[in-house]
């Protein structure tokens, strides 16, 4: 083996070992340099909505029958086996339409929904929230605080802003 072929694997062996170290250390630095995107994507795909401002909605419009953590009262039911399988599109439909066609048409709605909650008419059913402007406004922030309560990611405190 003459010195210039001894040269030339010296030079393919420093060149393979620094394009190795490159791809090893540039593998780390993507991976490294993803994690940004994957809280991206984990934020987009949890719902639309603040936990806070849907907790605040619920403590002042549902709680009274449902407990202050969603888990049920004599008055309503626990809401967590019902929203671990409850998407945002029936939710919304049932908290802002359900039961409304069953109030009669003298009666107005603060009158009825104080019959609901002093349970003077059996069976009790649950308000239609639809001309109720805080939870209208706020149906998807509802959503956000009572899905996250179901999947574990809220506790039945208070969430922080």
């Amino acid at each position: 083996m003459n010195k210039q072929t001894g040269r030339w694997r010296w030079r393919a062996a420093a060149l393979t070992g620094a394009v190795s170290a490159a791809l090893l250390l540039g593998g780390c630095a993507v991976e490294f340099g993803n994690s940004k995107p994957a809280r991206a994507v984990a934020r987009w795909l949890q719902p639309t909505g603040s936990v806070y401002s849907g907790w605040r909605v619920y403590q002042s419009r549902c709680a009274s029958c449902h407990g202050s953590a969603a888990t049920g009262t004599a008055q309503g039911p626990d809401l967590m086996p019902l929203m671990r399988s409850m998407g945002p599109r029936r939710f919304v439909g049932l908290v802002l339409q359900r039961y409304d066609w069953t109030r009669p048409a003298d009666q107005s709605r603060e009158s009825w929904i104080d019959q609901a909650v002093q349970r003077r008419e059996p069976p009790v059913a649950m308000p239609a929230w639809q001309e109720e402007p805080a939870v209208n406004a706020h149906i998807m922030d509802l959503y956000a605080y009572l899905s996250a309560r179901a999947d574990g990611r809220q506790g039945g405190d208070r969430p922080t802003p």
